[in-house]
């Protein structure tokens, strides 16, 4: 997607917007309630971020346009990955090094750089084309070695009958 900028570069803007907000509500309803207020907005953003890269997608979404997306996510050198399967049904891949971690740990947010983040990758997905759904058992963000995204496009969205 020529002109966009990087999504590491969005991610470090939007975290020294929310930052302080953040603090503010949790000092006012406490570390608990605040994390669910930013699960919540951040991901309806990543819901309404997918539907808008849907919308500018020429002749439809599929999983090999979602793929081709992938360049903003590792654009600036943002993610070491391996892809182990890329295919019209799947696309796997594990993530060696995730820059959005580090740049979140060096901002002192490493604590809410899941919900910054992580959060978004299963709702943006699903955003994108609802028959998108990813299954992903750890990450990087809260300690593991790698991340591993494991996305499938089904024959039909999760609810939908046929």
């Amino acid at each position: 997607m020529e002109g966009e900028l990087g999504i590491l570069a969005r991610r470090r803007i939007e975290a020294g917007i929310i930052a302080p907000i953040y603090e503010a509500m949790r000092e006012e309803i406490g570390e608990e309630r605040a994390q669910a207020i930013l699960d919540k907005a951040v991901s309806q953003a990543a819901i309404e971020a997918g539907k808008a890269f849907a919308a500018k997608t020429p002749g439809g979404t599929n999983l090999r346009t979602f793929q081709e997306l992938q360049d903003l996510w590792t654009q600036d050198d943002a993610l070491t990955i391996e892809v182990t399967k890329a295919t019209d049904n799947e696309f796997h891949y594990n993530v060696k090094r995730c820059r959005y971690a580090e740049t979140y740990r060096e901002m002192g947010l490493g604590h809410i750089g899941h919900l910054l983040s992580c959060n978004r990758d299963g709702v943006f997905c699903t955003g994108y084309d609802p028959r998108i759904t990813l299954e992903r058992t750890q990450t990087v963000m809260q300690g593991a070695s790698h991340c591993d995204f494991r996305y499938r496009l089904n024959a039909e969205a999760p609810g939908e009958q046929k």
